[in-house]
């Protein structure tokens, strides 16, 4: 059993990759890089989920809309997917270097654009159902 608070051993050298990356900090406790690739991961799965969403949409739901409807959703789903996969690596990349500096989290932007998202798509879908 290992004994979290001893000191860790001597990391070993780190790959070119990561020095261009996290060039400048000290590593951080493993349980902090942990969590945040776990919270990394969560937006992946949510990206992948509107992408999942995007092209059911598309294969299954083709005629429940009309063309242009079907379409803009369709699109902004797989646009939605796209921009939170992208946003994902940024915030894990700014977090990451954050915790080697010891500086202060920036609040995520990912959140409240996932929220505003979300309420876009379902009042449009709401709108176009009643409208039919």
């Amino acid at each position: 059993m290992t004994n979290l608070s001893s000191p860790a051993p001597a990391a070993p050298a780190r790959d070119r990759i990561s020095r261009q990356l996290l060039p400048d900090g000290v590593e951080p406790d493993p349980r902090f890089t942990l969590a945040n690739e776990r919270t990394f991961l969560a937006w992946i799965r949510t990206s992948l989920g509107f992408v999942a969403a995007g092209v059911g949409l598309d294969v299954f739901a083709a005629e429940a809309f009309s063309q242009p409807v079907h379409t803009a959703v369709t699109t902004l789903l797989l646009v939605l997917g796209t921009l939170m996969s992208l946003g994902a690596v940024r915030r894990w990349l700014l977090v990451e270097r954050r915790m080697r500096t010891g500086s202060a989290l920036h609040l995520p932007l990912l959140a409240p654009l996932l929220g505003i998202a979300g309420a876009v798509v379902g009042a449009a879908l709401a709108v176009v159902v009643l409208a039919q």
